[in-house]
């Protein structure tokens, strides 16, 4: 019996180390999360989805994605969110009031996932097919207590070090009230200026911000290909970091459609967003360490499907609003980590969840 006490310490060592070595093992077998494609379509429901698969013969890239989550919209001053504050929950973890630009309730500066990515030596980037200066891709860059003070929001891409960025608005850049050409302050600072696609797909390597258009780029199909491109050109220019990238990317016009009740142009910018999620899934697939999220700030125009055809790809859609409405937005995620992405959660905790993956400190 004294020898069975005298072994027992031993053996409960013995057990904790294989308990411990199991463990590590275990989590070294999954990979470290080393780069983020964060994809938001701006309205996006899911009557917005379901209406770009049925159009497409019951067939979207999207399909892939292996997990699916809900996101609560609601701002801090309102049960129906805008843009501002719902890329500013989604983009810098804290709720804010509607038309407010990375601050919070309080007007105070709020640090994005992109700020938090740079600091940590990534890649960084942004890839949109409205003006860059728009509430979205703004809550990413700029601190303004107002979403309307797009000049302002163009000043603060100078304050924060962004690596790729390309969309519309160049006349926020160039032709501004205060007479400055913040292109020429930015080819100072070594970044590389694009004014067309063609121009975009010659850079090769460095810093990249392309102004596509004056202000907002054209609908689909009459803008080209700036998503679709534009990713491709971002993962190219941003993966050339080892330490990794940040990367995110709106598809801005699928609000518009629902603005307008046009069930034509929702689809349009739908199965547009829908190529360029493929490019970033297939990114994922040959560059592990690689998650990509997809998910929307709110839903617009209270879309309803009433009917559909897949084989003739026609749907007839209701609206119940010209506006946002209050649901909840889906949430879909593949590659890396993407099994944190699946429940019902606040649009906030997108930010955490993504910190917490690359293991950055807030």
């Amino acid at each position: 019996m004294k020898r069975i006490y005298l072994l027992l310490p031993m053996f409960l060592f013995v057990l904790f180390a294989q308990c411990e070595s199991a463990k590590n093992g275990a989590l070294a077998a999954e990979p470290q999360v080393k780069n983020i494609i964060l994809m938001i379509g701006d309205g996006m429901g899911v009557s917005h989805v379901y209406a770009g698969m049925t159009v497409n013969h019951n067939s979207l890239n999207l399909e892939r994605a292996e997990f699916v989550g809900l996101l609560k919209t609601y701002s801090a001053n309102d049960y129906v969110t805008d843009s501002a504050a719902g890329g500013t929950a989604i983009a810098c973890g804290k709720k804010t009031n509607n038309g407010a630009i990375g601050v919070d309730v309080d007007g105070n500066p709020i640090q994005s996932m992109l700020h938090h990515a740079a600091a940590n030596g990534l890649s960084t980037g942004i890839v949109v097919s409205c003006d860059l200066t728009h509430a979205t891709p703004a809550s990413f860059i700029a601190h303004q207590p107002k979403r309307s003070m797009e000049e302002e929001i163009a000043a603060d891409f100078l304050k924060t070090p962004f690596t790729v960025a390309i969309g519309g608005g160049r006349n926020n850049f160039e032709k501004r009230k205060d007479g400055q050409n913040l292109t020429e302050q930015l080819k100072a600072n070594d970044y590389q200026v694009a004014y067309t696609l063609d121009e975009m797909n010659a850079v090769a390597s460095g810093k990249l911000i392309a102004l596509l258009a004056d202000g907002h780029p054209q609908e689909y199909p009459q803008r080209g290909e700036i998503i679709p491109d534009g990713v491709t050109k971002a993962l190219s220019l941003l993966s050339q970091n080892e330490k990794g990238l940040f990367l995110m990317v709106e598809g801005s016009q699928i609000d518009w459609g629902a603005h307008d009740n046009s069930t034509s142009k929702i689809v349009n910018e739908m199965l547009d967003f829908d190529r360029a999620i493929k490019i970033a899934f297939d990114f994922a697939d040959n560059n592990p360490g690689t998650l990509v999220v997809i998910t929307a700030d709110h839903e617009t125009g209270g879309m309803s499907l009433n009917g559909g055809n897949f084989e003739s790809g026609t749907v007839d859609a209701k609206y119940t609003t010209g506006g946002h409405s209050a649901v909840m937005v889906p949430v879909f995620a593949y590659g890396t980590g993407a099994k944190e992405f699946a429940g019902i959660y606040e649009n906030t905790d997108i930010f955490n969840k993504i910190l917490n993956l690359y293991n950055f400190k807030k």
